[in-house]
């Protein structure tokens, strides 16, 4: 599976793209930010983040885009340029009928260092360590990016399958499952 990770900002998006399967090596195929300069309109800016977007896609033909999902934080300008930066991406991805998922910060660092509260400098070490590389990726918006695709790669695929399963589930009548069978006595249905 190749997943683009996307840690959304206005003037930084973070981007990286991570290769690989539960259980097996992992492998980062590109990482870098999408910048836009602070003094440039919004309209502008947003454009720039599509543009920047696109091109990874464009490069990296992901099958899933994972982006951070946006938390309420104290600064409203903060969360709403994130926001904005965010929607881009989805946009993007769900254009050309690429799947995207969502992951909260601490599902993130859960997912890649074992707790929900690591700070910054820890997924940085751990991403560098998991994806073998000689140096941290930098800046940590590149990290993060490339944290998301990892988180997704370890833990998307499960809650997929565990998702598609209930679907299954749910769309099979009772009946049809237990078609042709007598109730036995002390069964859990």
């Amino acid at each position: 599976m190749r997943v683009l990770g996307v840690d959304p900002g206005l003037t930084r998006c973070g981007v990286g793209v991570v290769e690989g399967a539960p259980g097996r090596p992992l492998r980062m195929a590109g990482v870098g930010v999408v910048r836009t300069p602070a003094e440039a309109e919004i309209g502008q800016r947003l454009l720039l983040v599509e543009e920047g977007i696109e091109a990874w896609l464009d490069e990296h033909r992901p099958d899933l885009v994972a982006v951070e999902r946006v938390f309420a934080q104290h600064n409203v300008r903060t969360v709403m340029g994130t926001a904005q930066a965010s929607a881009v991406a989805m946009l993007c991805a769900t254009r050309r009928g690429i799947p995207v998922t969502l992951h909260t910060p601490s599902e993130v660092k859960a997912a890649v260092t074992g707790s929900g509260r690591a700070d910054k400098a820890q997924v940085t070490a751990m991403v560098q360590r998991l994806l073998r590389l000689d140096a941290p990726p930098k800046p940590a918006d590149a990290a993060d990016a490339l944290a998301l695709a990892i988180c997704h790669i370890w833990r998307g695929g499960a809650t997929n399958r565990l998702e598609a399963a209930v679907r299954a589930a749910r769309a099979t009548p009772r009946s049809a499952s237990v078609k042709g069978t007598a109730p036995v006595k002390g069964t859990v249905r």
